[in-house]
């Protein structure tokens, strides 16, 4: 287990797997200079601060694959990873029209100090995680979504993003529904739309398929919970690997 300059990135060693997991919003963990105000508590421990349940739910998910992981340890409300830097929604200055304490008065010479030092860092080290070994991987983003969004509820226990690769997509899909889990593509958010930011970012780089996994907060808000979804889940990512010519067929 080791973590990027400044801790920035949590990287857990695999054991050969063919996948890299990576979890962009798995703390909610405001790292010095910068503080929060006591009015920004209640965003930071819901899912505006992180997405719940997915670093236990990435770290299980590893231990059973043998994969290596790479979790962030920032919350995405002093930026987030899974946006590109220049989009506005990288570091918002307010929720649902409510200024956010952390991100008021924050200049030009903040940002870049951020993106250095937190942003950059943790992007540094998947593309490092990647470069490190010379098998082709699968690159699997971890997250996690609330049962309900502004009243509307959400039917879908687990959501398969993508963008490129629908194939592998339909594959995960059908193998994580075999496990009698209700599931959906692209939902409750579209890879299509450009919200895998980061799996996007590396698999393009790398040239290596990717897609991101999104879990309904509710079924894993323990470690326990986390960890009965990662044991079901693991195996599902057998038939993918084999159509990716990733594991003989």
């Amino acid at each position: 287990m080791t973590t990027s300059p400044r801790n920035a990135a949590l990287r857990l060693p695999g054991q050969g797997a063919p996948i890299l997991l990576t979890c962009e919003h798995a703390s909610h963990h405001i790292p010095p200079p910068w503080r929060a105000t006591d009015d920004d508590a209640p965003l930071l421990a819901d899912h505006w601060g992180w997405d719940i349940g997915a670093a236990d739910l990435t770290a299980g998910l590893s231990a059973s694959l043998g994969a290596e992981a790479v979790l962030a340890q920032f919350s995405r409300l002093v930026c987030d990873a899974n946006r590109a830097w220049d989009d506005p929604s990288c570091v918002v200055r307010a929720i649902d029209g409510r200024p956010l304490g952390l991100n008021l008065g924050l200049d030009d010479a903040g940002l870049k100090h951020r993106r250095k030092t937190l942003y950059d860092p943790y992007h540094d080290t998947i593309d490092a995680a990647l470069s490190a070994h010379g098998a082709p991987r699968l690159i699997v983003s971890i997250h996690s979504f609330t049962p309900s969004l502004r009243g509307e509820a959400r039917w879908m226990e687990v959501g398969v993003l993508y963008n490129d690769h629908d194939a592998l997509a339909e594959t995960w899909a059908e193998a994580i529904a075999a496990t009698g889990a209700i599931v959906a593509k692209n939902e409750p958010y579209s890879g299509k739309a450009g919200l895998i930011y980061s799996a996007k970012r590396h698999g393009d780089r790398h040239g290596l398929p990717y897609l991101e996994l999104e879990l309904r907060q509710d079924l894993i808000n323990t470690p326990e919970g986390a960890r009965r979804w990662a044991e079901r889940l693991a195996p599902t990512l057998t038939p993918v690997l084999r159509q990716a010519g990733l594991l003989p067929g």
